[in-house]
């Protein structure tokens, strides 16, 4: 992508659609820092960023500092919490998610501490905006780490992950379906670009109440996933993007459909890795990679005809995914049945990345990194 391009997503759209969105850099998994890592102190005289996103299933927080061009990745830490688990059938935050989630946000607040951080932004999304003790935990993370969180409702996620990966929209594209597929909610996002070029307009979106956590709990829990139970979880999410689906329809010039998908998610992300018979998951490897339509296909069904330990004992899976990830392929699986034939470009980057790029922005940088 053009480096020189302007770093926000422009608004569009109507009513409460298309507020302005800032471009953002790669995003970390499973703890291990990108490229280009500063050491600890970072560039001299800029102060350094954080930005922590507490989610259904994890806890990552990535901080940076910011460069001339965009910013540099200092320090990252991801775990997966399943804060959400269980929240489906009772409402509420089970204790022990809860000790597991405090766990993690002490070892953020070292972080921050140790960096010696004072701009970030913290949230929380689904799981805490739907459960009944939702307010009480953020709470209790207050009282017992330090950290001050903030519940941020769907409008806004849809609008941080779609300004974390719109970066990787293909040089020619003229619109994606940009999706994030997280653990309690999903957001799916259309973006186009101006005939004249530029950055990306939000034409329309949505917020699906439906993510990895919360669509396996609800069919089964995800190890021994039958092929009815797959298509049922198909079924809800397609009657879910129904209304998505038809208002992209109605946009002048959408009949053709996006020039192509862009996704980024762990089950995206995993899904590539698969593909490419990675041994371990490599960021370098995934992050900006192109899986073609059957592709994602043959990969979904190899892993549907997989076992619950198979899928553990692979490198791109392991432990804490293998009763997730047939709930993340049967969400993909339904947005590629609304777009079909369309090659996807998988994002490791999303949320964390919008947040960073607001805050530099906001104090006069211009907060990109690609």
């Amino acid at each position: 992508m053009d480096a020189t391009r302007d770093g926000a997503l422009a608004p569009g759209g109507s009513g409460a659609r298309g507020k302005p969105l800032q471009r953002a850099g790669p995003l970390q998994r499973g703890g291990k820092l990108a490229g280009n890592v500063a050491p600890r102190g970072g560039i001299p005289g800029l102060d350094c960023y954080g930005a922590l996103d507490l989610g259904t299933n994890n806890c990552r927080l990535l901080l940076a500092r910011p460069t001339g061009r965009g910013f540099v990745v200092v320090d990252a830490f991801s775990r997966i919490v399943r804060l959400g688990e269980g929240l489906g059938s009772s409402g509420r935050l089970k204790q022990a998610a809860m000790d597991r989630t405090i766990e993690a946000l002490r070892v953020c607040n070292n972080k921050l501490k140790w960096h010696g951080v004072q701009r970030h932004r913290l949230v929380a999304t689904e799981a805490c905006r739907l459960a009944e003790n939702g307010a009480e935990f953020i709470q209790r993370v207050e009282d017992e780490t330090g950290l001050v969180l903030e519940i941020i409702n769907r409008e806004t996620e849809a609008a941080l992950a779609a300004a974390g990966a719109e970066p990787l929209m293909g040089d020619d594209a003229q619109s994606a379906v940009i999706f994030d597929i997280g653990g309690g909610s999903t957001e799916v996002m259309w973006v186009e670009r101006p005939s004249g070029g530029g950055a990306g307009v939000v034409k329309a979106w949505i917020s699906l109440a439906a993510g990895v956590v919360t669509l396996s709990e609800l069919h089964g829990g995800g190890r021994d996933v039958s092929y009815q139970q797959f298509e049922a979880m198909c079924a809800d999410v397609k009657l879910l993007l129904r209304p998505f689906v038809t208002e992209v329809a109605a946009l002048e010039g959408s009949q053709a459909g996006p020039d192509h998908l862009l996704g980024t998610s762990g089950t995206v992300t995993t899904i590539a890795g698969v593909h490419l018979g990675l041994r371990h998951y490599d960021r370098s490897v995934v992050d900006g990679c192109w899986l073609e339509s059957h592709e994602a296909s043959r990969v979904t069904g190899q892993l549907r005809d997989m076992s619950y330990e198979e899928r553990m004992r692979n490198g791109c899976i392991g432990k804490e995914r293998a009763d997730l990830v047939l709930a993340g392929c049967a969400i993909l699986e339904e947005i590629r049945r609304a777009f079909p034939d369309k090659r996807i470009r998988v994002a490791d980057r999303g949320l964390r990345e919008g947040i960073l790029s607001q805050l530099m922005k906001a104090d006069g940088h211009v907060g990109r990194r690609i």
